[in-house]
């Protein structure tokens, strides 16, 4: 037998928050022998050791599926962590001299019952060369209509995991996962690389055009793609990926199919082109012609036209800011390193095996270098210490994962259930209503569950980035208490209400409101900065304006401008810090714990305190 391997990665959050401590078992599908086994298995990250088991040789995924042979060894995990589900994963499948990345999420269980939570099971069916299944009602469109002006990389996309018609479920995936997803049931990782990047780029492209045509939701449907490949792709939920298809993913998922001359993503369909035909890419074929040395967009045309190219959408939602398309690298010296080295000291904090960098200046020094390298460890990217496009993404990603974990109050270290988001956005640009997905969605929730807590019209939702029928309700409730057109559309006047209305929670003149106070972010703040702990400065810069300090107060943008500077320099004065106008740990610890004090209450009775004695 030949080697493959298998990497374990666990979650309390996906991709957000490790969990360090489990057991984990792996036994032979096939006879049931135990292949591993450890108490402790994984490491500060959530990761486990890369584990050696045995597979079929490669040859047998390198050509076309002979019935009863299987090309990929099948393993089970059994995974035991205290106070979380036992999750059992069956059918995991392993190719030589590839490694298969199992990504688990664990779900607490339930403290209230008395009986032990049953095992959370997942079932990975065979691979889609395997099943050999048709894809005879593959129709979508080419041309227009297309819905948006302009194409942008979706955060997430609603897949139902089944036919069109069926009352399956539906899942709200992030694209890029959805991408890995995809590929690693619809190829197999053995695959020449230019052979695997043209399918992937007919994976991005078909799962684009559905979204961008909204194919299914113009037919009434909640979803934008099914599971189902007669009508779609292979998407199996909680499925195993695989790191080299990981990895060409992180690079391209970006990059789509066009016919020249038209912005619509290309509706690129594909067959295994032995046992199962069609009009578009041959699986098998493509992995023919990449061993004859054609490069991946010279099959797009040669299965698909000479009219076809490669475009790349310049807006990834969800992001912060977007690559430069200059890689980063040691001793550079600009902003885009300064980004970098406060996101990673962010991520640091719920990935501690990163470690923190101290001179967040904009150079690109050893240390830094040091932790891109353990990110990208940790993340499964290229150790090579350079900040490229996959990086860059990556990073941005997992930060944006992070910080949207504190602001929905689900962090371990922060326990208090009123803690409130730190970053807020300004109107989206387009409406939101009912059947949405996506990152606004999310903060539109987030903001109508902390106005809830208040005014308890309003009812209670969770915080998905879906916009169902309980956001519309919740919606329309917050219309009517504000005498807004109750239509459960959010436009640009509804969203500025709902700005207003949050930051009236926050106002400072409830002094006996309690608040969660952050705490130093790991890292300056000055002038020209944008973040969300901005934000949050300029909020208690105007809690403590408004209790009699000598400062004005100022807009919150988010955006470190000269107003905040002036009202950093007269505070600093103020409280007998060293002046210098930035916001060190120091002058962030005493700015905070005034506004705590506001808020408390302390301060206010301090001075009542004071005004008796001297009196």
């Amino acid at each position: 037998m030949e080697k493959g391997y298998i990497l374990v990665r666990l979650f309390k959050v996906m991709d957000a928050l490790p969990k360090t401590r489990g057991s984990l078992k792996i036994t032979n599908a096939e006879n049931g022998n135990i292949v591993y086994e450890k108490d402790d298995a994984f490491d500060i990250s959530g990761r486990s050791e890369i584990i050696e088991v045995d597979t079929p040789e490669k040859s047998l995924s390198q050509q076309p599926y002979e019935s009863g042979i299987i090309p990929y060894g099948r393993y089970n995990l059994d995974v035991l962590s205290d106070g979380f589900v036992e999750v059992i994963v069956e059918g995991v499948s392993v190719f030589e001299e590839n490694t298969s990345i199992q990504n688990i999420e664990l779900k607490e269980e339930d403290k209230i019952s008395e009986f032990t939570s049953l095992p959370e099971i997942i079932v990975i069916p065979e691979q889609q060369l395997v099943l050999k299944e048709q894809r005879d009602k593959q129709i979508g469109t080419m041309e227009y209509p297309f819905v948006l002006d302009k194409v942008y990389i979706p955060q997430f996309i609603v897949v139902h995991l089944g036919y069109p018609n069926s009352g399956a479920e539906n899942v709200t995936v992030g694209f890029v996962d959805y991408i890995k997803n995809v590929a690693s049931s619809e190829i197999y990782p053995t695959w020449p690389e230019e052979s695997l990047k043209a399918n992937i780029y007919c994976q991005i492209s078909f799962a684009l055009n559905r979204i961008y045509t909204e194919w299914y939701r113009n037919k009434g449907y909640s979803f934008q793609i099914t599971n189902s490949t007669a009508y779609d792709q292979y998407f199996i939920k909680g499925r195993n990926i695989y790191e080299n298809i990981s990895k060409i993913v992180d690079e391209i998922f970006s990059k789509y199919i066009i016919t020249i001359g038209n912005k619509t993503p290309f509706f690129a369909q594909y067959c295994n082109g032995t046992t199962v035909k069609c009009d578009g890419l041959s699986q098998w074929g493509s992995v023919d012609l990449a061993n004859a040395g054609v490069e991946a967009l010279d099959i797009i045309k040669y299965y698909f036209g000479y009219d076809k190219d490669l475009v790349r959408a310049t807006v990834i939602e969800g992001v912060p800011e977007s690559y430069s398309g200059a890689p980063l690298r040691l001793n550079d010296i600009n902003e885009n390193v300064k980004i970098i080295q406060k996101q990673l000291n962010r991520i640091s904090k719920n990935f501690p095996a990163i470690p923190k960098i101290v001179s967040v200046e904009g150079k690109f020094d050893k240390q830094t270098e040091d932790s891109v390298k353990t990110f990208q460890k940790v993340f499964n990217l290229t150790q090579d210490g350079i900040v490229g496009r996959a990086t860059w993404y990556r990073i941005s990603d997992i930060y944006v994962g992070v910080k949207r974990l504190a602001e929905l109050n689900q962090e371990p270290e922060i326990d208090e259930e009123n803690q409130k988001p730190g970053v807020e956005r300004h109107y989206p640009g387009y409406v939101l209503k009912e059947n949405l997905v996506g990152e606004d969605i999310k903060w539109l929730q987030t903001y109508l569950q902390a106005i809830s807590r208040v005014y308890k019209k309003i009812p209670r939702i969770e915080v998905d980035g879906v916009f169902n029928k309980g956001t519309k309700n919740a919606v329309i409730a917050f219309q009517k208490e504000f005498e807004l057109n109750d239509d459960g559309n959010v436009g640009v006047n509804d969203w500025n209400k709902l700005i207003s209305v949050y930051d009236s929670l926050d106002s400072g003149k409830n002094i006996n409101k309690s608040d969660i106070l952050y705490s130093y972010p790991g890292f300056n703040l000055e002038l020209g900065d944008k973040d969300g702990y901005v934000t949050v400065l300029q909020q208690y810069i105007n809690v403590i304006a408004k209790n009699n300090y000598r400062i004005d107060e100022i807009p919150v943008t988010g955006e470190f401008d000269n107003n905040t500077k002036i009202a950093v320099e007269k505070l600093q004065k103020e409280f007998g810090l060293k002046v210098s106008c930035i916001v060190d740990e120091i002058t962030w610890e005493k700015i905070s714990s005034t506004y705590e004090d506001l808020y408390t209450g302390r301060e206010i009775k301090e001075k009542r305190s004071k005004s008796r004695k001297s009196k």
